[in-house]
């Protein structure tokens, strides 16, 4: 089945399908391949071959286990070194469309490509247990791509979904190997600037620019070291400093804008939902009676 799988090289550097393409390749004596670009994402991994492959002007010595991730409009070529020896890989094309719709779903989807944007680097490089577990996923869905059981479409979607977030694990576990007193730190730092800065903006955005670090980089950080989102930290702090504004004798509708509720009705939920007590009950349950 394996060798069935192999796709003769074409020369095109476009789409024929509005979503996703996978090839794996397996050729002898290619002759040079002009730089070039394309409108669509690419995910390249190799295999075997004396190459070398530029991309943006810089040079990257390939061995068994890299992948390459191309964003659209990058410029990018193959380099070769010798002839008569095989040249395999495998590459994966996602229409630009169909990357933004991922997206659209989750950020999660954008994750390696994110950081290919903001670094200017595209080579990836894994073990070969882990990079064995990618060859075995692409071949399940190359079969799956080229096979007719009932309903393959949908479940090769489901796959390549799938693997880009497999594919953004494995990224995300490479960067972090050798950062993890820097990430304790930064962890430890935006806990702290949160504390001190509820009533501000406390946005993702925000605080990316604020550290000088990717937002999916910190949204990741944090989920690994308090076990929650970042979202779901700040809500339970401002919630929290709400409970002793309640107590202060502000009113609601002071208190619900300085915690970055748009309205009483969403403050009213999130109060309740935290604490299984209206914000109103809460106070009315904390006065003590006159006289008392």
């Amino acid at each position: 089945m394996k060798n069935k799988l192999f796709t003769g090289f074409d020369t095109r550097q476009y789409m024929n399908s509005g979503e996703f393409e996978v090839f794996y390749y397996k050729d002898m004596n290619l002759e040079h391949i002009v730089d070039h670009s394309h409108p669509h994402y690419e995910v390249y991994f190799f295999l075997d071959g004396d190459v070398s492959y530029n991309i943006e002007g810089k040079q990257y010595n390939l061995q068994y286990g890299d992948y390459l991730l191309i964003p659209p409009g990058i410029k990018h070529h193959p380099i070769f070194h010798s002839t008569g020896q095989n040249y395999q890989r495998f590459v994966l094309w996602i229409s630009e469309d169909y990357y933004n719709t991922m997206c659209s779903w989750s950020q999660d989807f954008a994750y390696s490509f994110q950081y290919v944007a903001e670094h200017k680097e595209y080579r990836f490089r894994t073990d070969f247990i882990t990079f064995q577990d990618i060859q075995g996923r692409l071949l399940d869905m190359l079969e799956e791509l080229h096979g007719n059981k009932a309903f393959h479409q949908l479940n090769s979607q489901l796959m390549v979904h799938s693997f880009i977030l497999f594919l953004n694990r494995i990224t995300y576990d490479m960067l972090h190997q050798v950062a993890v007193a820097y990430e304790n730190v930064l962890y430890l730092n935006i806990c702290d600037y949160i504390n001190n800065h509820l009533s501000e903006d406390l946005s993702l955005d925000h605080l990316a620019s604020f550290f000088y670090a990717s937002k999916y980089h910190i949204s990741h950080v944090f989920k690994d070291n308090m076990g929650i989102s970042l979202h779901q930290y700040i809500l339970k702090k401002r919630l929290q400093a709400s409970k002793n504004g309640i107590l202060s004798g502000i009113p609601f509708k002071e208190l619900y804008h300085q915690y970055g509720f748009s309205d009483y009705t969403s403050f009213y939920r999130a109060f309740k939902k935290e604490f299984g007590l209206s914000p109103k009950e809460f106070r009315e349950q904390k006065t003590l009676p006159e006289g008392y």
